[in-house]
């Protein structure tokens, strides 16, 4: 690179800052690719050894499936990634994060291909161990595999984590949201992905080909990282106090005392409430989706997954498009209301006894796609206004990690919910949905007050991304 071009700030070059996103959303769509890799084999991973499975019961599939985030709830590393995010920058963290993934993955690669499903641990488990007075037989295979899972999620969670705060680094000023929603957009890709080549690589050649596949994707993502870390340099060269990162002022380190300042934050709070609140009337709904389909819509057992399948589709499109009316318009506050307005509407209709119709499921299931790329196109573009750049790392992670608190919790009570609901093996989803509609209103509820004290705090919500 020419002296005079790298006296010019790099992430005002279009061409620079597109291609970082480009590259680091690339690593993350391996990485959701390989997290999700596994789960369209469920049955396969069942069947026993006689027809091509590895015998794992329901429950065996349970924890391995569970183990992703077990390290980063209940070991806290999520959160503490985000101080070593803030602390130690964004190269060390990436390249960090992106070695976890690997060695998490070869683990996990190794015991499905290698190791043998006969051998078995006895461990209590809570929820299974502790009713039944036994210890619960769990296989070594799945010990280990989740071993692996469980390091692989520590690691892809830092990754995305380490991701916001590249684009925010590189987009500041420009077309943050658009990017955020490209980003988000290409691992929801990610994940689409497993569900067209894990079943076919699996009954072409193994149960461990898609993983193995995955492993070779994750590799590859990891080495464009590698180039990623090379354009970080020439940004930091361009432009040494750019987005506050100066490596030699004091006062723009990260230091402890920072989370005091985040915890003090009143909009912080705001969006942890309305992003916790939103997140867990998504996910946790799609649990439970398909028997809704079944039992209220009358949709065949067969066919009644596709119905809830069509909600992630369309946020590839729509988030993007949201984004960038957010970049260009402004209106952040205003457009996740109206996401989180949207979403307690839905979920009323679905609790309502009217138009019990597939044809309807599938209209409310489509508006529930664009409200949820209505709400995440806004939000995560507006943390880095509420928030200083040299904290940015440690606000997302801790409200990623209260989020993956409330969608391990969520889904928990609302399946209570559905029991005691529950007579003569039919479901009345009327209590569940309004559960879940309550959960909506405190989401435009919090983005009220947000709106409000966004006015009297100046973060610039309602105000337009794109400043040049």
């Amino acid at each position: 690179m020419s002296t005079q071009a790298i006296q010019q700030k790099l992430s005002d070059n279009a061409k620079w800052r597109w291609t970082s996103l480009i590259i680091v959303s690339i690593t993350m769509m391996m990485g959701y690719f390989l997290t999700d890799v596994m789960a369209p084999l469920e049955t396969m991973l069942e069947a026993p050894a006689s027809q091509g499975g590895l015998g794992w019961p329901s429950s065996d599939y349970g924890v391995f499936s569970g183990a992703y985030g077990l390290i980063n709830v209940f070991l806290l590393m999520l959160f503490f990634g985000g101080i070593i995010l803030d602390k130690m920058g964004i190269r060390f963290t990436g390249n960090l994060s992106c070695i976890l993934m690997v060695v998490g993955a070869v683990i996990k690669y190794y015991a499905i291909a290698y190791m043998s499903p006969e051998g078995a641990t006895y461990i209590n488990i809570p929820l299974i161990g502790e009713y039944t007075g036994l210890d619960h037989a769990i296989k070594d295979q799945v010990l280990v595999a989740s071993l692996g899972f469980a390091i692989f999620g520590v690691g892809c969670e830092i990754a995305g984590i380490t991701i916001s705060k590249v684009m925010t680094k590189w987009f500041t000023g420009h077309e943050l949201a658009l990017a955020m929603g490209i980003q988000v957009a290409l691992a929801r890709l990610g994940t689409a992905l497993t569900f067209w080549v894990s079943v076919p690589f699996a009954k072409h050649f193994s149960l461990s080909a898609p993983l193995l596949l995955g492993l070779l994707l994750l590799v590859i993502g990891m080495l464009l990282w590698f180039v990623y870390d090379v354009m970080d340099i020439k940004l930091d060269q361009s432009d040494p106090e750019a987005n506050k990162l100066a490596e030699t002022a004091d006062d723009e380190q990260f230091h402890m005392s920072d989370l005091g300042l985040i915890f003090k934050n009143p909009g912080f709070w705001l969006i942890t409430a309305m992003c916790l609140c939103f997140y867990g009337a998504i996910f946790p709904f799609l649990k439970f989706a398909t028997k809704l389909m079944i039992f209220k819509y009358g949709v065949d057992e067969e066919l009644a997954g596709l119905i809830p399948s069509l909600m992630p589709f369309g946020t590839i499109v729509l988030t993007p498009i949201f984004g960038s009316i957010y970049d260009k318009i402004g209106k952040g506050a205003t457009l996740m209301i109206a996401g989180s307005v949207l979403l307690t509407g839905i979920h009323v209709f679905f609790a309502l006894p009217v138009l019990e119709y597939a044809w309807f499921a599938i209209i409310l299931v489509i508006l529930l796609g664009v409200a949820f790329s209505l709400v995440p196109s806004a939000m995560w573009p507006s943390v880095p206004k509420i928030i200083p750049m040299k904290q940015l790392g440690s606000a997302y992670a801790i409200i990623f990690y209260i989020q993956n608190i409330g969608l391990t919790l969520i889904p928990m009570v609302m399946g209570t919910i559905i029991e005691k609901n529950t007579h003569n093996g039919v479901p009345d989803f009327g209590v569940p949905m309004m559960s879940f509609a309550v959960l909506g209103i405190a989401a435009v509820v919090f983005g009220l007050i947000l709106k409000v004290l966004d006015s009297k705090k100046g973060y610039n919500l309602e105000k337009a991304n794109i400043t040049n």
